[in-house]
């Protein structure tokens, strides 16, 4: 089994137990999350622990590392076990109709890598985590201690045509970046001062706002789910621009890619998935101080 040849310089450690008010925003990406555990590993280093956390699909998976405080937990995962077909592959297929093998990933991974679920459920830190309600085709946003965590997160990152459906109290769920590709719209209900967002595409990058014509074929019985699978990319795209315009009025904080991100949905080249988690890793490094400038940290 392919794994990443910089496995074992990963960082390690636990985040400090001190707070940091605010909210901090997760978009998805598939294998581009890397990135974003890249950034959550640095934020860990330096003692940024958001109270409040809202990730969709791989953001959802990214925050339960960053949300139990355990520093280079979701990137060894990751690292390690990408081409473990339990994990990834027909094994996860088979077992649970999906991409990703949440079962595999429940039970067995978190043996060798053991999850720090106290830690995690603590109700100093709040965790959201979006997901597609296919019946009305809105994004419903699940919080820790009022809902099956393992199952609101496995729905918000259950790929849509190849995954069957999450079920959750009768209700079909899907990805959450089929109604919303960036989870901000939480941080501002909620009325957070200070927001931190992670961006895995870099802020030239634009979604094609074409039709979706699988969609509407294959979801044909959810006819408000295919609205929203074709406005959400047109809908990325505004908020990418109106994200640019608060971070540069200082009103909110964005971590992008410096760099343009070649990394695909489903990409396997392990070494380019390690350069992804360095280089959000450095970028957040890199922007270390205006972050603690922005959130009153220093």
């Amino acid at each position: 089994m392919k794994v990443y040849s910089g496995i074992d310089n990963l960082p390690t450690g636990r985040a400090s137990d001190v707070i940091t008010e605010g909210c901090l925003v997760l978009e998805g990406g598939g294998w581009k999350g890397l990135y974003t555990l890249g950034v959550l590993d640095a934020f860990m280093e330096n003692g940024i622990n958001m109270r409040s956390t809202v990730g969709i699909s791989a953001g959802a998976l990214s925050a339960i590392g960053y949300v139990s405080g355990q520093i280079g937990w979701g990137a060894r995962i990751d690292l390690t076990y990408r081409h473990d077909k339990e994990y990834c592959g027909i094994g996860a297929i088979i077992k649970d109709h999906g991409v990703t093998g949440f079962s595999y990933l429940y039970k067995d991974i978190v043996e060798g890598l053991p999850l720090d679920k106290k830690k995690l459920m603590d109700p100093s830190r709040n965790l959201a985590v979006g997901v597609t309600n296919m019946l009305t085709g809105e994004t419903e946003y699940m919080e820790k201690g009022k809902c099956n965590l393992s199952a609101a997160v496995r729905a918000s990152a259950t790929v849509p045509y190849v995954s069957r459906p999450v079920v959750i109290k009768g209700v079909p769920y899907l990805d959450g970046g089929c109604s919303t590709k960036i989870p901000y719209p939480y941080a501002v209900r909620e009325g957070a001062d200070k927001i931190v967002v992670i961006k895995t595409r870099e802020w030239s990058y634009r979604r094609d706002t074409a039709p979706n014509k699988v969609a509407m074929t294959m979801y044909r019985r959810y006819p408000e789910f295919v609205k929203s699978i074709n406005r959400a990319n047109d809908d990325f795209n505004k908020m990418t621009d109106d994200l640019y315009k608060l971070h540069n009025e200082g009103k909110i904080f964005v971590i992008a890619p410096s760099k343009s991100v070649e990394v695909t949905r489903f990409e396997g080249d392990m070494e380019k998935l390690g350069e992804l988690y360095w280089l959000g890793y450095n970028d957040a490094n890199q922007n270390m101080d205006n972050i603690k400038d922005y959130l009153q940290l220093v």
